[in-house]
C-alpha cells in the first residue's frame, strides 16, 4: 500500500507475478524461503516461453475471468503484484481498485533514462556499460511510476552479447529481488522518489526479424555493436550475398580486425579473406570485421561456402523499413 509517500505491506502473504521470467524457478523458491505463496498469470504467447514446468494462468486481458482469479486466490491488500515485462494494459481504476496500489514493475535499466523494451540490444547500441535494478510503482505511463528502490552494477568487460549480458543481469536481479521482499517481510516502508522526466527517454521494443537488418555503411564499431546486438540468443543481425542466392543470411560472433590493409568505404560488405573457420570482411573504416557464424534460414553455419570477392548487401528498401516500422507486441504477440 501506498501512504504518505511510503510503500510498505502489511501482513505480507502472496506475490502475483504478471508476464514472464526465465528465473521464474528461483524466484519463486525464494517466496518459498520466506513462506510466501506464488501464483504465475502471463499471456499466451509469453507462456510459449515459461518453463513448462511452472505453473501458469493465462489470459491476454484484465477481463472478468482474470478479475475472478485474482479475488479467489488472493488478499490484494497483504498482496504484491509484481510486472516483469507483463503485456497487459494496467488502467486507473485496476491499478487503485484490483490491485490495491501494490503493483510494481521490475525494470532492468534505469529510468527514465532507459523506459521502454528491448533493453539489451540498445545498451549494447550505445555501449551502456552500467547494469540498473529497480522497481517502480505502476501508474497508467509507460515506466513512468515513482522509484521505490534501485541498486547499479558494472557490466564484466567480456560481456559482449545479449546472452552474456543477460546472464550477469539475471544473477544481480535474483540477488536485488530477495533483498526487496526480505524488506517487504520485515515490514520497511520504501520512500518512493519521482522520476525527473525531463531527463526521459524511451526505447520502443525490438524485433531481430524486422529491426535487425545490416547497414554496411555503419562505420565499423557500430557495425560491431550492430550486429552484437542481435547475436545470441536472438537470431542474428541479417544481410545478404551477391545476388541473395542463399537467401536472408543471419551473422554472428563477430569482432574487429586492424591487422589487415586499409578499406575504401565502397569495399564495404566485400570478403577479402577466407581462413577455414573465419572470413575477413572489409567495413568502411580502416578495421575489417571478422566473422565466425553465417547462419541461413535454417539455421545452419554455411561460412565454408563463402568465398573471396563475395559481398554481403542488405537492399536499402529493408533497411529504411526496419528504421520506420515501429514493432508493437500484444498478449498475442507480434501486432500485425
Amino acid at each position: 500500500m501506498i501512504k504518505n509517500n511510503k510503500f510498505f505491506l502489511k501482513n505480507f502473504k502472496t506475490v502475483i507475478f504478471l508476464g514472464e521470467s526465465q528465473k521464474f524457478k528461483e524466484l519463486i523458491a525464494i517466496n518459498r524461503y520466506f513462506n510466501i505463496k506464488t501464483f504465475v498469470i502471463t499471456s499466451s504467447d509469453q507462456s510459449k516461453i515459461i518453463n513448462k514446468n511452472i505453473n501458469k494462468n493465462i489470459f491476454n486481458n484484465i477481463d472478468d475471468a482474470f478479475k475472478k482469479f485474482i479475488k479467489k486466490k488472493c488478499n490484494a491488500d497483504n498482496t504484491l503484484f509484481v510486472s516483469l515485462g507483463a503485456r497487459y494494459i494496467f488502467k486507473k481504476d485496476n491499478i487503485k481498485n484490483l490491485f490495491k496500489q501494490n503493483l510494481v514493475n521490475f525494470h532492468g535499466s534505469r529510468l527514465p533514462l532507459d523506459a521502454g523494451g528491448g533493453g539489451m540490444s540498445w545498451k549494447i547500441l550505445r555501449e551502456d556499460r552500467i547494469d540498473s535494478h529497480l522497481v517502480h510503482f505502476v501508474d497508467e505511463g509507460l515506466d513512468t511510476g515513482p522509484i521505490i528502490s534501485y541498486e547499479q552494477n558494472l557490466f564484466p568487460s567480456n560481456c559482449r552479447i545479449p546472452v552474456e549480458f543477460q546472464s550477469f543481469r539475471l544473477t544481480k536481479f535474483l540477488e536485488f529481488y530477495k533483498n526487496f521482499i526480505k524488506k517487504l517481510k520485515d515490514g520497511f516502508e520504501f520512500e518512493m522518489k519521482p522520476q525527473n522526466h525531463y531527463l526521459g527517454r524511451y526505447n520502443p521494443r525490438l524485433s531481430t526479424i524486422e529491426n535487425g537488418f545490416i547497414d554496411w555503411n555503419l562505420n565499423p564499431y557500430d557495425l560491431l555493436n550492430f550486429i552484437n546486438a542481435f547475436d545470441d540468443p536472438y537470431l542474428g543481425a541479417s544481410t545478404y550475398l551477391n545476388s541473395g542466392n542463399f537467401g536472408k543470411l543471419f551473422i554472428k560472433k563477430v569482432q574487429l580486425h586492424g591487422g589487415d590493409s586499409s578499406n575504401h568505404p565502397f569495399m564495404t560488405g566485400i570478403v577479402t579473406r577466407h581462413d577455414k573457420n573465419w572470413i575477413v570482411v572489409s567495413t568502411t573504416g580502416k578495421h575489417m570485421l571478422i566473422v565466425e557464424k553465417i547462419l541461413d534460414k535454417n539455421g545452419k553455419n554455411i561460412i565454408s561456402q563463402i568465398k573471396p570477392g563475395d559481398r554481403f548487401f542488405t537492399p536499402i528498401e529493408k533497411i529504411e523499413n526496419s528504421r520506420s516500422k515501429r514493432v508493437r507486441y500484444s498478449s498475442k504477440g507480434i501486432k500485425s
